[in-house]
């Protein structure tokens, strides 16, 4: 005899709870009358969608998820569905799943382990369940686990010592650089005492800062990987076991496993995507410069949205090198998307005209700069109102980390694709989409950086080395080191003082730049929350 467990991993939208209702209807066919499943497991809070955020706040919210989890429980013929749901009872609130079958909810388990770090801040909205849910399908007991329970002891350890032969574990789990090897690993240490074997199911999709990659799979009473769905794609996948003396995998087919760089690019592709569609824009617009990071944003874009989707405008001033206007006219051309060229020295000329006597006897500085950059951001603004496209920023994680952005100008937009990408990654980023077809010209790839707002500018002019910026703010944003252990570590002592300041003084610009997609343990935004107002200095 076999169990077959289908997982879902489906791509849902957050306050959508009758789409999602009928995407989980729909799957739950398809396991059942195509794959001939037994069971068909969904991912965390499917109902309602991940995160829900306040939304939990609101009554009539939680009653339309309730209303739509009867609807799926009364449709429950002919196989078993575990779903995920925002549950009230008496005056608190439980993440939860149900499982459904023959017309009704058979069991109901609620997750006892609410992680409240990174991005996560589930003790805002629920109270911990404190039970196990065991239930029975074809004589095999199986329990579930929701996303942080397994990440800690205690919730399979305690099934397995209730006679559990099979674990679900129903999560949204969101993608980092090598989260899903964190993901194996943490399985692994939980079936090294409880030997039960797991089905992991995990959600896919962008939602606003997040993108869940999917990945989900099956891990035997060894510890062995024997089914991946894959990543970044909707799926519905068979995972069978032969109901012995205990459950024995049935191998099956795996899809590729994570590899650095391809996947962050899959999960840049994938958020710009989500952020469009669930959004309703008709498409996104950018400004193209010539350099690596607006070449980088465009190929994504396209990628995400189609070319017919995508439109450019290159908006040249005295400093843009000519090389710049023909490599951006070039990435325009190689990628088929709809491109204008806008000149902005008549707008440059108009706002310097308009401010001479307010800024007479008072020195050149970055301000006039700065009116180069809002010019641009002026022209792409009414372009994206008017032809209700979303506005791209092409700004990376290291000129985010430091300020070197131009508020109301290169940072005026609605999402920011490289927000979370080190300028390191966006060559490594560029190089791999090359590989495809090469849409970036080499000496975009190969030329030294430059915003192009001062004769000859270049970054290095204002900033360290990349990899030495890189280096240092990986440490010290994503990982909280001081200036004394990175000094101790080879950094120059001025370098990393210098960075320091720039990462705590800029914290106003950050809190109003556009989301962006995160990709690495700990991004902007959600992740990382410094004051803007502080008197700690660091050591």
């Amino acid at each position: 005899m076999k169990l077959g467990v289908a997982i879902a991993q489906l791509n849902l939208v957050v306050g959508d709870i009758d789409g999602n209702r009928d995407r989980i209807l729909k799957a739950a066919e398809t396991a059942r009358d195509e794959l001939l499943a037994d069971v068909v497991v969904l991912p965390e809070l499917s109902i309602s969608g991940y995160p829900p955020e306040d939304l939990l706040l609101r009554p009539d919210f939680i009653a339309k998820c309730r209303s739509a989890l009867d609807e799926l429980a009364g449709k429950s013929q002919g196989i078993c569905l575990v779903v995920g749901f925002p549950e009230k009872a008496g005056e608190r609130l439980f993440n939860s799943a149900a499982v459904l079958g023959s017309g009704k909810i058979r069991a109901v388990y609620r997750k006892c382990q609410l992680p409240n770090y990174g991005v996560f801040d589930e003790k805002r909205y629920f109270a911990p369940g404190t039970e196990p849910c065991l239930f029975q399908i074809r004589g095999v007991h199986l329990a579930l686990t929701i996303c942080e329970d397994v990440w800690t002891v205690g919730a399979v350890e305690r099934s397995s010592a209730l006679g559990a032969q099979l674990i679900l574990n129903l999560n949204a789990s969101p993608f980092h650089a090598r989260k899903i090897r964190e993901r194996e690993a943490v399985l692994r240490e939980r079936i090294r005492t409880s030997r039960v074997p797991i089905v992991y199911v995990n959600l896919i999709g962008g939602q606003d800062e997040l993108v869940f990659d999917g990945a989900s799979f099956a891990i035997d009473a060894r510890g062995e990987v024997f089914r991946r769905a894959p990543e970044f794609e909707e799926s519905i996948e068979l995972v069978e076991f032969r109901v012995e003396k205990s459950l024995l995998p049935v191998p099956g087919r795996s899809a590729p496993e994570y590899a650095e760089v391809s996947s962050e690019y899959k999960a840049l592709v994938l958020g710009i995507r989500d952020y469009v569609r669930k959004n309703g824009f008709q498409g996104a617009l950018l400004g193209l410069s010539g350099g690596i990071d607006s070449a980088l944003t465009l190929a994504l874009a396209a990628d995400a949205l189609g070319s017919e989707r995508v439109e450019v405008v290159l908006m040249p001033s005295r400093y843009t090198a000519s090389m710049s206007n023909e490599d951006a006219a070039a990435e325009a051309r190689l990628l088929g998307v709809q491109s204008h060229v806008i000149p902005i020295e008549p707008a440059v000329g108009a706002f310097t005209a308009m401010l001479e006597e307010t800024f007479r006897g008072l020195p050149r500085d970055t301000t006039e700069e700065n009116i180069q950059a809002r010019c641009r951001g002026l022209v792409l603004m009414a372009i994206s109102n008017k032809k209700r496209k979303l506005l791209l920023t092409t700004g990376n994680k290291s000129e985010m980390s430091v300020g070197y952005a131009t508020l109301y100008g290169d940072m005026a937009g609605g999402f920011a694709p490289l927000k979370d990408v080190p300028k390191m990654l966006v060559y490594r980023l560029a190089e791999y989409r090359n590989s495809i077809s090469e849409v970036i010209p080499r000496r975009v790839i190969e030329r030294p950086p430059s915003a192009e707002l001062a004769p000859n500018q270049v970054d290095q002019d204002s900033l360290p080395p990349y990899p030495v910026l890189d280096a240092i703010l990986e440490r010290y944003v994503e990982r909280d080191r001081s200036i004394e252990e990175m000094i101790a570590e080879g950094f120059d002592s001025a370098d990393v003082s210098r960075v320091v300041a720039l990462v705590n003084n800029n914290e106003y610009k950050r809190r109003q730049a556009p989301p962006g997609v995160r990709i690495t343990p700990r991004a902007f935004g959600r992740d990382r929350r410094y004051p803007m107002t502080s008197g700690f200095r660091p050591l």
